[in-house]
Parts: structure tokens; C-alpha cells; sequence
């Protein structure tokens, strides 16, 4: 191995700092919009079931890079086309960094809100009217009875919604975020070389992914006391 594929090893394994950073940054955004779209769907108010319906159909309706691209471009377009309708001579530029996670959250967002519905559905209605009778408040219930056991009929689906989402990072690499992807392909084009460069990435996402099931089995398996297991 040459001096300049390690250096171009060595920038990878970098970019790939990043990497876990978009990736968490889209599941935070991703879990809050699935909670608050599974609110939505089974909140019985035909507007917001309205709503909620519209997002998830939309969402996994449009390919990933189609929507990466809309946000990334369009995005900024329609906020400057505002601006300057508003009077405003101010210019915004979405970042990749911002745009990626936001778009990525956006998109699993949908996943995850179809994840926690059908988790809060498999809860049996009765726990939550026995916790309203003894006096508790909506909120107590949620934190106390429902997201308890949400979080044990989540899981498997929030695995697997987690593991694509890390793999779809790297869609950042087309709107010029130097992730690993990008890096790799930097690289590949530097020393006409591409098979060690991808080899290396595809085997960081692996660990990545592979580190992700080890702590969700875990989380799992407490989660689990006294049920049946669930094969992550």
C-alpha cells in the first residue's frame, strides 16, 4: 500500500465522522417527526389523520435522491423567492450539511411515524383508560404506560428504518458534502483506484451498522424483560 492511498484512507475514515453526524442528526429530526406524526394519524381529528396521511404517502411515494435534490435547490430558491417578495435583499444558501439532515430526517420521518403508530396500536386500549380513571393526565399516561411499552413494539421496525438510514448518507455525496462517500470518490477519480477506496467505505458503513445492531439488541433485550423476544 502507497503513502498516498493511506493518506486517502486516512481522509475517508475523517469523512466518516461526518457521516455518523448527518446520521444522527436525521434520526433526531426523523424520530421527532414520527411522533408527531403518529400523533397526528391517531388523533381521530380528520384534519390532522388528513395531514399525517399526505406526509407518509408523499414521503414513500418520492425516491430519496429526488427529494435530496428538491430541498438542496428548491429550497433555497423558494426561501430567496420569498425574501425578495417580502422586500428583503438578503440571500439564504442551504448548506449540504443542514440539507442533508434535514432531508433525510424528512424522509424516514415518514417510516418512523408508520413504526410508532403501529406500536402505539399493538399497546391494549384498556391500559390507557384504566391510567385515565385513576386520575392520570394524557401526558402521564404517554410517559408512564404508553412509551414504555412503544418503545418494546417499536424497536424492530426502528432497526431497520435506522440501518437504511445510515446507508442513505450517502446520498449527501451528491450535493457536495465531503462524507466518506464523496471522499471515496475523490479519491477514486485521484488515483484511478476505485475498488480499495469503496471496499474501505462499504466496510466502515458495516461497522457502523453493525455496531448499531449490537446497542439495539441491548436496548431490546431491556425493553423485553419478561415478554417474548424479539429477533432484531
Amino acid at each position: 500500500m502507497t503513502s498516498t492511498t493511506q493518506s486517502y484512507l486516512l481522509v475517508i475514515l475523517q469523512g466518516s465522522l461526518l457521516t455518523v453526524g448527518v446520521s444522527l442528526g436525521a434520526l433526531l429530526v426523523a424520530i421527532v417527526l414520527g411522533l408527531a406524526g403518529a400523533a397526528a394519524k391517531l388523533s381521530g381529528r380528520p384534519v390532522l389523520v388528513a395531514v399525517g396521511t399526505f406526509y407518509t404517502t408523499i414521503i414513500r411515494g418520492i425516491p430519496d435522491l429526488v427529494l435530496m435534490l428538491l430541498v438542496f435547490y428548491g429550497g433555497t430558491i423558494g426561501i430567496n423567492t420569498l425574501l425578495e417578495k417580502m422586500g428583503s435583499e438578503a440571500t439564504i444558501d442551504i448548506e449540504p450539511f443542514a440539507a442533508g439532515v434535514i432531508t433525510i430526517g424528512f424522509i424516514y420521518g415518514a417510516y418512523m411515524t408508520e413504526t410508532f403508530r403501529g406500536a402505539i396500536l399493538s399497546i391494549p386500549k384498556g391500559q390507557m383508560e384504566a391510567a385515565w380513571a385513576f386520575g392520570m393526565s394524557r401526558s402521564q399516561t404517554f410517559l408512564r404506560i404508553t412509551l414504555p411499552q412503544m418503545v418494546r413494539y417499536a424497536l424492530p421496525g426502528f432497526t431497520n428504518n435506522w440501518l437504511v438510514l445510515i446507508k442513505s448518507t450517502a446520498l449527501v455525496s451528491l450535493i457536495g458534502l465531503q462524507e466518506m462517500t464523496y471522499l471515496a470518490k475523490q479519491a477514486s477519480a485521484a488515483t484511478r483506484s476505485p475498488f480499495a477506496f469503496f471496499l474501505f467505505t462499504g466496510a466502515l458503513f458495516l461497522v457502523y451498522t453493525s455496531i448499531s445492531l449490537v446497542a439495539l439488541k441491548k436496548l431490546n433485550a431491556r425493553y423485553s424483560l419478561g415478554t417474548k423476544k424479539v429477533q432484531l
